[in-house]
């Protein structure tokens, strides 16, 4: 929230005039400012001022351009744009966008932590942050809590007062800066420091959001430092799927972390390759011998619609996991089956429950073929007989010698 400004502080640098102060950090401090837009109205602004202590060292003055220039390069959705600056005044100034909603730090600490969709739409957005903030080629360095802004809009990283942009390895050489409790492993070793260190103070921030403090405490620094080193993090009772994304950006590992890009296809369930397209209507059916899995029988041809196929994934939720990261327990799944399929009708077994009882066994037709061919043989024996009679009794045979045929005609003329 806003405070009244104090003895000392500017009422006014450049086209803006000061109103309250927003914050203060090692570097300054940040104002409520306001600046004329023309048609009446006075525009709302945030006016960060490099101390005076900063401001009379030149490396100081220089690190401060480099936030100017580092926050100029990341996509403005996801932080506080920068509208102005006069890194030449007396005491260097940045003027942002205005972001009307309390810090992270401060959210949780009023309204204790967060859960459900609130806490998974934080997650997405600030994971959403950091791939814009590394695609700009920036490091934050000071991912935390209070660098967190919950705007109207959603949430905003802001204050890039230590970023650094790196080089084509993704790497710098670190100094010590930063919040202990948000820091990585190597970031507090002075190691290289790349974009890892940003997904370990994720893991952190997040943590902290769901449980209301930070997962390698907030005592001492040499304690925290201790735990962050050598510790396991204190994720509360933080729930799967997170609870095992928040581990994986935790290892102590750089390399073993996920990228944010990663990080945030875990988040949204983009885990995995796309079902197979369903097979065109009125494609051909699959040719070759076909094969039925055992207790399922043979499947009656069906007419009408055709059905595609189910998907071949295992039942339940995605779990969204990423290969080679953890995701805490879950149960064993079946392995996904290739499924035939083609257009005419189903070529694919039903999904069934399995059942006890034996497949129905199948009937020979060899029997029924026989004895058809053996009543046709014996019809047409019989239409000779009486064709071989008529043609006897026309040519003036005795009835004596007609045979069967003169005994059928006698029979028919004596009923």
């Amino acid at each position: 929230m806003p405070e009244p400004l104090r003895a000392g502080d500017p009422t006014r640098l450049g086209a803006y005039q000061l109103t309250a102060r927003l914050g203060q950090g090692g570097q300054g401090v940040v104002y409520l400012g306001h600046r004329d837009s023309g048609d009446g109205t006075a525009a709302k602004v945030a006016v960060k001022v490099l101390n005076r202590e900063w401001a009379e060292e030149p490396r100081l003055r220089q690190r401060f351009a480099k936030e100017v220039e580092a926050a100029k390069r990341v996509s403005a959705f996801c932080t506080a744009a920068v509208l102005d600056a006069d890194l030449q005044a007396q005491f260097p100034y940045i003027v942002s966008e205005f972001i009307d909603g309390p810090s992270l730090q401060q959210a949780v600490a009023d309204g204790g932590p967060r859960t459900g969709s609130a806490l998974d739409r934080l997650a997405v957005a600030t994971a959403t942050a950091l791939v814009a903030i590394h695609k700009a080629g920036v490091v934050h360095r000071d991912f935390k809590p209070a660098n967190v802004l919950l705007g109207p809009d959603g949430p905003r990283v802001i204050d890039f007062g230590i970023a650094r942009a790196v080089d084509g390895a993704a790497t710098q050489t670190s100094s010590v800066l930063g919040t202990p409790s948000y820091m990585a492993p190597e970031q507090i070793e002075g190691g290289e420091l790349g974009r890892p260190a940003d997904i370990f103070a994720w893991g952190c921030v997040i943590a902290f959001a769901a449980t209301g403090k930070a997962p390698f405490g907030s005592d001492s620094v040499p304690a925290v430092i201790n735990r962050v080193l050598n510790g396991r993090p204190d994720l509360g009772a933080l729930e799967e799927p997170l609870r095992g994304i928040v581990l994986a950006c935790l290892d102590k590992r750089p390399a073993a972390r996920p990228s944010a890009a990663t990080l945030l296809s875990r988040l949204i369930g983009d885990d995995g390759p796309a079902p197979p397209p369903a097979p065109p209507q009125g494609g051909r059916a699959p040719t070759g011998p076909q094969t039925v899995r055992p207790g399922t029988g043979p499947q009656p041809a069906r007419t009408g619609p055709h059905t595609p196929p189910p998907a071949a994934y295992p039942a339940g939720p995605p779990m969204r996991t990423v290969p080679g990261y953890p995701a805490g327990p879950s149960g064993p799944h079946p392995a996904a089956r290739p499924v035939p399929f083609g257009g005419t009708g189903p070529h694919f077994p039903a999904a069934v429950r399995p059942s006890s009882a034996p497949p129905p066994v199948r009937q020979s037709r060899v029997p029924v073929i026989i004895a058809a061919v053996g009543t046709g043989a014996l019809i047409l024996s019989l239409i000779i007989a009486i064709i071989l009679g008529l043609t006897s009794t026309n040519t003036g045979s005795s009835s004596s010698d007609a045979g069967p045929a003169a005994e059928i005609s006698a029979a028919r003329h004596s009923g």
